[in-house]
């Protein structure tokens, strides 16, 4: 075989590989697409079988989701307290991540991959398994229906895989610039700001948007611990779903809406997450 042949194989390969990914990402595009549209149908044409893509668009799913009609209950609580929920939790993830990243990296400990490993093991118990004795926790000092409860459990649950992340992520800062810090006298809190902080930056944004993806999207804590004062928009979502009556409309508009914080940060936070990923979080 000629190189030139070993090319032409190679093209080949590479455009069938570059097809196939093309493939695999609009069958993944595809059901959001399908729910975005739904959401502009009425019900009557979304409850069709099979659905009607030349059904008129409208943007009644969208007006009885934030109850413009004057009926329903109003989004806007559960939104704002998964959105509290989320950037508070975290915050408190990055503030408790780096330090502690910054010490089984740049700083080792004595047992580091013990350490590391442990951090891992608590994300092989189901959630399941620990929800009757977090709820008996909760009710005995009264923080049941609670957005801090959810703060606090949602930085437990995000941490560890922060940890993670963020020790790949410091392992690549350059040992000169932490011993040039020490040199001229900076302290712990100083290079972790000033040095450590604006090389690990792009590391930072995957954790934190990771983090709140997680903490968005999770159902079964808030479904569970919260009522009516700190119920989430994914525990609101649920409520959507009833037994009677056509709802596939607004269920497919309110999923649109409550998408958006989401793909919004990671739009926003776009090119800093590739240039995190690629410094060896995912390998």
């Amino acid at each position: 075989m000629t190189r030139g042949d070993r090319r032409g194989g190679r093209r080949v390969r590479g455009a069938a590989l570059g097809l196939l990914a093309w493939l695999c990402g609009i069958a993944f595009f595809l059901p959001v697409a399908w729910m975005v549209l739904t959401s502009f149908h009425r019900e009557t044409d979304a409850a069709t079988n099979p659905p009607s893509l030349a059904a008129p668009l409208t943007l009644h799913g969208y007006r009885e989701f934030f109850g413009l009609g004057g009926a329903g209950v109003s989004p806007w609580p559960p939104l704002l307290n998964s959105l509290t929920a989320s950037v508070a939790s975290t915050l408190l993830v990055l503030a408790l991540a780096v330090p502690a990243a910054y010490a089984l990296s740049i700083r080792p400990v004595r047992k580091w991959r013990d350490v590391l490993f442990f951090f891992l093991s608590t994300k092989m118990l189901p959630l399941v398994a620990g929800l009757l004795p977090v709820y008996l926790v909760a009710q005995n000092t009264r923080m049941l229906d609670s957005i801090w409860l959810l703060v606090v459990l949602y930085t437990s649950m995000n941490l560890p895989i922060a940890v993670w992340m963020m020790r790949s992520f410091l392992a690549e800062v350059p040992m000169e610039m932490l011993e040039a810090a020490s040199i001229d006298g900076a302290g712990l809190p100083t290079t972790l700001v000033r040095i450590v902080a604006p090389v690990a930056l792009p590391g930072i944004a995957a954790t934190a948007l990771i983090s709140f993806i997680f903490s968005w999207n999770e159902l079964l804590f808030a479904r569970v611990l919260t009522g009516i004062v700190a119920g989430t928009s994914p525990v609101f979502l649920t409520g959507l779903v009833t037994s009677q009556g056509l709802f596939l409309a607004k269920v497919c508009a309110a999923a649109t809406v409550v998408s958006l914080p989401v793909l919004v940060a990671r739009f926003a936070a776009q090119d800093k997450l590739v240039q995190g990923l690629s410094l060896g979080a995912v390998k």
